[in-house]
This record gives structure tokens, C-alpha cells and sequence, in this order.
């Protein structure tokens, strides 16, 4: 599934309804759609901006769960080995300390701060999977599947003149969605606004909320703060396309607006990646059937075959026990029939004259006696 067309209407930012020119279709966006590559790629290269963290960054007895003198009383005294707080006069003295199944004791295992947090991916890796997510936003059913609301929207992929650059004031950015029939989906990111679980609430991340359009440009001149205020609004450049932006969560099928200058600038971008092919589907068309039974293929080919007539059963004959199908098969199994046939004859007379020739010596010999 890509899009296939030759040319995308660029519409007129001022004026939604009239159309300024018409692009042609970036090589990018026939590219083929791996979900695969893209989710593997987005879980590796996501986990790159992680802070490293652990229980706490003294060692031995000053770690988390080791602040205490415990020894363990050993054998003897009818209780565990596990080492036991010293002193006396409180809760806290003879209980069982240090282990991960002892209350306040260390956790099983304790995190370090050189866990391998970082994670390398292949460049043409990545590559193939922004090609990807480029080719399936373009594609109105992958991005309708994603959740966006884009009924309204006149094409996808969505290419405005490039007078959108230029956009200083965030209200004039919403009044642009609004022409062009994308502030459905704006509304669909502010109303599933909501206040994020756990921990998260303290360390400056309160709030969560859906991704709604990526508005790509190639000379920022304003636009970058005009639509970034905007409820689920991301903006992006095109010479620095991210996959975290392109396929959020790893589903491919972002909402992508482009300006007239990003679009175009999309195959510079890929031309200039030195020894870079872009990556192609095997089969251009998938309908195999369609392939096979069309006038092209057909007139070349041989007709079928047939081993039976039209409504006649073939039975199978065994060859060990059929003659004449063993002929068919071996033209020389007669010979060595015939030579069978004849070898045993002889053998046959053979013992005959044999059984004879012993039948006339016992007569004689009967007869003298």
C-alpha cells in the first residue's frame, strides 16, 4: 500500500479552496511500508533519551538497605543465619537485616547507573523506517486507522504554499487548520487532555495528551512558535525528520501537514545522503491472481496441461503388477521376462532328466537284487 500518484495538489494558504499548483510525488512516499521495521527501530532509538538512575550511587554498607551494623549470630540459637541489627531495647535490635526478603533490607539486585541505557541502531535501519512512516502518511486509510480525524481534510498528503512559513501568531495558525478542515482533529487532542499516572504527575510531565497534526517546513520564518501552542501540534523540519514525530508510539500513519518548499526539498533531502538508495517494494502491484490472469502474462504462456480426459477418472496401475504398464515404463522388462521365462524352462528340463537318470539307477539296481 503507497501512494501512487504522479502529482499533489498545493493548496493556497489563504484560501483553501483554490489550488496554487500541483508537485510532484516525492520517491519517498513510494517506499515500502514495514511496520515492523518502524516499530523496532522506534523501541530502540526511543530509549535513548532515558536519565540513568539507581537506588543510590554509594557502595557497601552505605547503600540503600546495608546502613547497619548486622551480623548474623549463627548456628545454634534456633533462628536463621540471615544477619540480625545488634543492640538492644528496641523493635529494631535482633531483626533480620541486609536481605531482599527482609523488611528494610537492599532489593534484589540493585540497580546501577551503567546499565546499558543507550541503544544503537543501524543507519540504514533507521533510514528505511522514516521512509516508511513518510510513505504511510500519505496514505488516508493508515492515517484514518491511527485515530486522526481528517474527513474534513481536502487530500493527503496535505501540501500548503509556502506563505505557512511566514505564519507569525498562533491565532492565525488555528484559523489556518480551521480552513482546511484540521482542527477536528486539534479538538480530538485537547479533549483526551488528562493528568498522567504515577510519579510522573511530580517530575515536571503532568499532563498527557494525543498526537494530532505534524506540520513540516523547510524555512522556518515563524512558524515554529505560531504552532507549537497548539493542543497536539508538533512542527518539523524537513532536512531533520524524526521517527519519534513521524510514527509516535511506533504506528505508522502521522497526520502530516507540508508546506509547498518542504515538499519539494523532500528529494534533495534523500539525494543527499551519499551512496543512499531508497528502498523499493519487490512486488510493485501485491495481486498476484491479477498478475497471472492478465492479457500480458497469458498470451505468452503455454497452456495448461491435462493427464485426463474431460470427465474421465484415471486410476493409478501398479507397475510391479501390471505388464503393460511396466513396458512403459522399462521397454527392456520384456527381454528380461523372456530370458526369465527361458532360464527356468532350461532348469526345469535340467532337473527333469536329472529326476529321470536317478529313476532308471534305482530300477537297475532293484532288478539285480
Amino acid at each position: 500500500m503507497a501512494a501512487a500518484r504522479p502529482l499533489v495538489s498545493v493548496y493556497d494558504a489563504a484560501d483553501a479552496s483554490s489550488v496554487l499548483s500541483e508537485a510532484k510525488l516525492p520517491a519517498v512516499f513510494l517506499a515500502p511500508i514495514r511496520p515492523d521495521v518502524v516499530g523496532f527501530v522506534h523501541t530502540n532509538i526511543a530509549k535513548n533519551k532515558r536519565q540513568a538512575y539507581a537506588v543510590t550511587k554509594a557502595r557497601g554498607l552505605m547503600a540503600a538497605g546495608m546502613q547497619t551494623a548486622a551480623e548474623s549470630w549463627g548456628t545454634g540459637r534456633a533462628v536463621s543465619r540471615i544477619p540480625r541489627v545488634p543492640g538492644g531495647g528496641t523493635h529494631r535490635a535482633g531483626q533480620a537485616a541486609f536481605g531482599n526478603m527482609c523488611r528494610g533490607g537492599r532489593m534484589f539486585n540493585p540497580t546501577r547507573v551503567w546499565r546499558k541505557w543507550q541503544r544503537k541502531v543501524n543507519v540504514n535501519q533507521r533510514r528505511y523506517a522514516v521512509a516508511s512512516a513518510l510513505a504511510a502518511s500519505a496514505v488516508p486509510a493508515l492515517v484514518m486507522a491511527r485515530g486522526h480525524r481528517v474527513s474534513e481534510v481536502p487530500e493527503i498528503p496535505l501540501v500548503i504554499g509556502s506563505s505557512i512559513e511566514s505564519v507569525q501568531k498562533t491565532a492565525q495558525a488555528l484559523k489556518l487548520l480551521e480552513k482546511f478542515g484540521a482542527t477536528e482533529d486539534v479538538d480530538r487532542c485537547s479533549a483526551a487532555k488528562k493528568v498522567r499516572k504515577g510519579k510522573g504527575k511530580m517530575r515536571n510531565r503532568r499532563y498527557v495528551e494525543r498526537r494530532g497534526p505534524l506540520v513540516i517546513y523547510a524555512n522556518g520564518d515563524g512558524i515554529e512558535k505560531s504552532f507549537r501552542g497548539i493542543s497536539g501540534v508538533e512542527v518539523a523540519n524537513v532536512e531533520r525528520l524524526n521517527l519519534l514525530q513521524l510514527a509516535p508510539g511506533g504506528h505508522v500513519g502521522r497526520f502530516c501537514i507540508w508546506s509547498e518548499a518542504a515538499f519539494n526539498k523532500l528529494d534533495s533531502v534523500y539525494e543527499a545522503k551519499t551512496g543512499y538508495v531508497l528502498p523499493k517494494a519487490p512486488m510493485m502491484n501485491a495481486d498476484l491472481t491479477r498478475l497471472i490472469n492478465s492479457d500480458e502474462v497469458q498470451k505468452i504462456v503455454k497452456p495448461a496441461k491435462s493427464s485426463f480426459e474431460e470427465g474421465v477418472v484415471m486410476r493409478k496401475r501398479n507397475p510391479l503388477k501390471n505388464k503393460a504398464v511396466m513396458d512403459e515404463l522399462n521397454p527392456y522388462a520384456a527381454t528380461v521376462r523372456a530370458a526369465e521365462a527361458k532360464a527356468q524352462k532350461q532348469r526345469k528340463a535340467k532337473k527333469g532328466n536329472a529326476r529321470a537318470a536317478r529313476r532308471a539307477a534305482y530300477a537297475a539296481m532293484t532288478s539285480e537284487d
